[in-house]
């Protein structure tokens, strides 16, 4: 009399017995008669490790390799040169050029605050004026961009022709854009000074007049930035579901709260990103300010960049420099980390 033939029970899942299938070490329960016929346990996991440690050595180093030059190029020319920048701020170079610096600690960064010194009395008004003009041209740019962003994303006549003429600031050179407004805001035979003569007004020193100067910089540079950031917007809006909008009006909502419920909560991960660039940027402000006012007068539009860039020849200012360049830094990262916070703060309380 024959043995019967044993099957295996067939599982529940026809997904869960070929993946079963297709693993290949013997089940010990098996009987005997039954090994060798494809129902295997098991060992892909250890084929895989297996064939893992088999790979060639290049193979294996190939991502590192990739990545290597990137690392090395943030190396050498980001984390060494500010670690480099915070060391020296902590020294002061010597008058002659073959004796050491001297160790002052802090002193350098005590100076820069110091009214009566005489790099500290022009730091702070300095400092101020930067301050003053970052938070300027974050504050009207951001909602500017967006505007143009939201006007641009509606059916409207011309569209190509006005989607040109509000990113065209942003195609023109620094050097070249604020060469513009120079003429433009020249006194006393600049247009716009001359249109407010026409009219009968009292032309504005736009330029020599520091209750004026640092207006008309950060409104340069205003009309140079919103059209740029207007992209980032405009990609923004466009990557919204409208879906989501023919919802809402069938909720009955009105503008004001599309615009405040739907829109400004699913760009906040470009408003992030536009602040911290917008501000970032803010602090590299050079070309503008040379072509427009260089800095002047006095110290009444000057910023702390190209305020460095007017001490940087006098061999006895590098330890400022260097302390200057920490407290811009610093307060760049400052910005940027409090940003971080609130939208990450603000997305897990929605969650």
């Amino acid at each position: 009399m024959s043995k019967p033939h044993w099957t295996p029970p067939k599982p529940k899942s026809t997904r869960c017995w070929q993946n079963i299938a297709k693993l290949s070490v013997t089940c010990p329960a098996f009987p005997k008669h039954q090994e060798g016929r494809g129902f295997h346990i098991g060992a892909t996991r250890v084929q895989t490790a297996t064939s893992a440690h088999r790979k060639p050595l290049l193979t294996r180093l190939l991502p590192y390799l990739l990545v290597a030059p990137t690392l090395l190029l943030i190396l050498t020319f980001t984390l060494l040169p500010a670690v480099q920048s915070i060391i020296d701020s902590l020294y002061r170079p010597a008058r002659e050029v073959n004796v050491a610096p001297s160790f002052v600690g802090l002193q350098n960064y005590l100076d820069l605050f110091d009214p009566v010194h005489y790099i500290g009395s022009r730091f702070v008004t300095v400092l101020g004026n930067t301050v003053i003009f970052a938070v300027a041209t974050t504050v009207f740019t951001v909602p500017l961009a967006l505007l143009f962003a939201m006007l641009l994303n509606r059916r409207v006549r011309w569209l190509g022709l006005w989607r040109f003429s509000l990113f065209y600031p942003a195609l023109l050179p620094l050097i070249g854009a604020a060469s513009i407004w120079a003429f433009l805001l020249a006194d006393p035979l600049g247009i716009i000074n001359t249109v407010l003569r026409s009219l009968g007004a009292t032309p504005v020193g736009w330029l020599n007049n520091p209750g004026w100067v640092l207006i008309a910089v950060i409104a340069v540079n205003i009309w140079k930035q919103a059209g740029y950031y207007m992209i980032f917007y405009l990609a923004g809006l466009q990557g919204i579901p409208q879906d989501i909008y023919e919802a809402a009006d069938l909720d009955g909502t009105d503008g004001w709260q599309r615009l405040i419920y739907i829109t400004l909560p699913l760009l906040r991960r470009t408003t992030l990103f536009v602040l911290i660039v917008t501000f970032t940027f803010s602090f590299q402000t050079v070309e503008q300010l040379q072509a427009l006012s260089e800095g002047g007068p006095g110290d009444s539009s000057n910023l702390l960049l190209y305020f460095v860039f007017q001490n940087i020849s006098a061999r006895r200012n590098w330890g400022y420099i260097n302390a200057m360049t920490v407290i811009l830094v610093g307060l760049i990262m400052a910005f940027t980390l409090v940003n971080f916070r609130y939208f990450e703060g603000r997305r897990a309380d929605e969650n």
